[in-house]
């Protein structure tokens, strides 16, 4: 009897599309135009090669269908004539799935799958349970105690055998479980590739577990002894490596074998290497985050979420569960979620990390922790965001996927190495994801806390001893609400008391523009806001100049914005300030302290220490009560 799967769930979906090749290599995850719930034929995950004596679609398929049971009391049953069929959609994933990352860290025995090592598409086959029922399986107490799957090849390593696994009996004989012996796929005969002419699928199981071309199933008292059930799919402790793995026989403890997948998910979109221009248009419009996620065992996944300050707040995404659960409840297929953020936030962001959880609670680690051999792989998944040079004449965020698939150079971990070797950095997986300007010595709140109080009714200015606005605290002593003046719509607005004011000196430094030009936004939005905004603004080119467009177009339509540019390398014909801040240029371009005044600022530390501070304090500000850090 075939499971429902309604095609109307998958005509719409913006998935995720993968192309894998032959010989255990998969390709960049990408995010194609029309992407869908199913990855197409050619490009499915294929982890073996048949060899020579299985290659042909044209050998006598029963002499494969016919399996040789043995163990049971019955021999040879009739595989697709004599069983009812099952037909669902299902996830295969490599165990090694993401194992590059942890070769970055350390070199594990296994080659270099990227974020690709999973495709899903719809197997049809017989349920396992019939076919042990219709042997008429022995009984625990007579001793069957494991199911044993052989395939048909021949394999170089462990002295030639053929590849073969095991499963407990239980799994074998639970209906829950969905274990079928699959003999279509995606409403076609399986191709060599696939395991033709029959192989077994395992839902929420490693895609090492079922065996293609299969040959033979036994029911055994003891779990397979084939040389690929122990020496293949286990998680051994980090300290273990295969000299240590070897001399004391850590293969065999039957606490690291690996069955189930665990849960796991990876960003899609932004893609490697794309580039997000910055400019009136993008800034204007959220950026939808996309990519997918599963877990094992047939778990929903429940949540996924995303961070883009390491860690300290989370924004929990839409998820999209294309596939029906089966009548026990159990998913077998991955996820995609999707999420908009404000490219402002992506501008300021060092980094996006991604972490999913089921329905168990199960969720992935922080820092990736390594194995000989690679597996399991579930940590945080990270894209960097850089700044990159003028593309097409405007400043763009680039991102950055943590590896390149197979051997190919690139992604953060490969280019942190070779720094970390070369002694120029820290070890990257202890690398700090501050922004430039942070003073990590704080006590701070994130941005993204404070922003979650942007209006009038719970609005918060955080502040620390030296009145920085960033980072993480623990401390909430120092959080006050903002009281709006009476009778005004100023937005200079402080802790603690009212404080009139008029006139906004605001001083950024490169990415530290988007603070105060978020503010600015705000200001604009409101008709009934006099506040003038006297902005300098510092950066080391004229090229490097964010957000030029938007602040230049608000001086022009705006009697109240006034705008003035500083920077360190300047072209002929440049109309502004050349070298770095002073005191002369904000006296002449910023209101000087008052009762009115409030001074903002954002940017790299010494810019606010040596530059910004002391004369604003010749300009008559309280530097305590008058300016804020952001």
């Amino acid at each position: 009897m075939a499971a429902s799967v309604d095609n109307r769930q998958f005509t719409h979906l913006n998935g995720v599309v993968h192309s894998f090749k032959t010989g255990r290599s998969d390709s960049p995850v990408r995010n194609g135009h029309q992407n869908n719930m199913f990855t197409p034929k050619k490009p499915i995950l294929i982890t073996k090669e048949p060899d020579d004596g299985c290659s042909s679609e044209d050998e006598d398929e029963n002499e494969y269908r016919e399996m040789i049971v043995k163990g049971t009391k019955e021999l040879e049953p009739s595989l697709v004539n004599d069983f009812p069929a099952r037909e669902f959609p299902v996830t295969l994933v490599c165990a090694g799935n993401r194992r590059k990352e942890q070769n970055m860290v350390k070199q594990t025995v296994g080659f270099n799958w990227g974020a690709a090592g999973v495709s899903t598409s719809v197997w049809r086959g017989v349920p396992l349970y019939h076919i042990l029922k219709r042997c008429g399986v022995y009984s625990r107490k007579n001793g069957a105690l494991n199911v044993c799957f052989e395939g048909a090849e021949d394999l170089p390593g462990g002295g030639g055998s053929k590849y073969g696994t095991s499963i407990k009996k239980e799994f074998a004989m639970d209906p829950s479980r969905d274990i079928i012996l699959a003999y279509m796929h995606n409403g076609e005969r399986l191709t060599p590739d696939h395991g033709f002419p029959v192989r077994v699928i395992i839902p929420g199981f490693i895609g090492g577990r079922m065996v293609k071309w299969l040959k033979r199933i036994i029911v055994t008292t003891k779990e397979s002894d084939n040389h690929y059930h122990f020496k293949d799919n286990r998680v051994l402790p980090s300290h273990v490596d295969s000299e240590l793995a070897n001399s004391e026989a850590w293969w065999y403890k039957p606490e690291y074998i690996i069955n189930e997948l665990n849960i796991n998910s990876v960003i899609t979109t932004p893609c490697h290497e794309e580039i997000l221009p910055i400019n009136a248009w993008t800034t204007q419009r959220p950026y939808t985050l996309r990519g997918y996620s599963y877990s094992g065992g047939g778990k929903k996944v429940t949540r996924v979420e995303i961070t883009m300050d390491g860690g300290e707040s989370w924004h929990v995404c839409v998820l999209d569960h294309p596939e029906k659960p089966n009548k026990y409840g159990k998913h077998w297929c991955w996820c995609f979620w999707s999420l908009e953020v404000e490219v402002l936030d992506l501008l300021s962001a060092k980094e996006i990390a991604v972490r999913a959880w089921d329905e168990t609670l199960n969720t992935q680690p922080e820092k990736l922790i390594w194995n000989v051999m690679g597996m399991m792989n579930n940590c945080w998944f990270r894209v960097k965001t850089n700044m990159c040079k003028p593309h097409k004449g405007e400043i763009g965020i680039v991102f950055e996927h943590p590896t390149l698939p197979g051997n190919q150079a690139g992604g953060w971990m490969a280019r942190e190495r070779h720094l970390e070797k070369s002694g120029d950095t820290a070890p990257s997986l202890k690398k700090s994801v501050s922004t430039p300007f942070m003073n990590t010595s704080s006590k701070t709140f994130s941005l993204s806390e404070v922003q979650k109080h942007n209006h009038a009714e719970s609005a918060w200015i955080i502040s620390s001893p030296n009145n920085s606005v960033h980072g993480a605290s623990s401390s909430l002593s120092l959080l006050a609400p903002i009281k709006e003046i009476v009778n005004t719509r100023s937005v200079a607005l402080v802790p603690r008391e009212k404080i009139p004011c008029k006139l906004l000196a605001m001083i950024a430094g490169g990415t530290g523009i988007t603070p105060i030009y978020q503010v600015m936004q705000a200001i604009l939005k409101d008709p009934e806001d006099e506040t003038e905004m006297h902005v300098v603004y510092a950066n080391r080119t004229e090229d490097d100049i964010l957000l030029r467009e938007e602040l230049d177009t608000w001086v022009a339509e705006n009697e109240r914005v006034k705008v003035w540019y500083v920077v360190e390398i300047a072209k002929e014909g440049w109309q502004y300030s050349k070298g770095f801040i002073t005191e002369d240029i904000l006296r002449a371009h910023v209101p000087e302290g008052s009762v009115d005044s409030l001074a903002l600022t954002c940017g790299p530390p010494p810019m606010i220490q040596f530059a910004v501070q002391p004369n604003l304090e010749k300009m008559n500000y309280d530097i305590k009560e008058q300016l804020l850090v952001f």
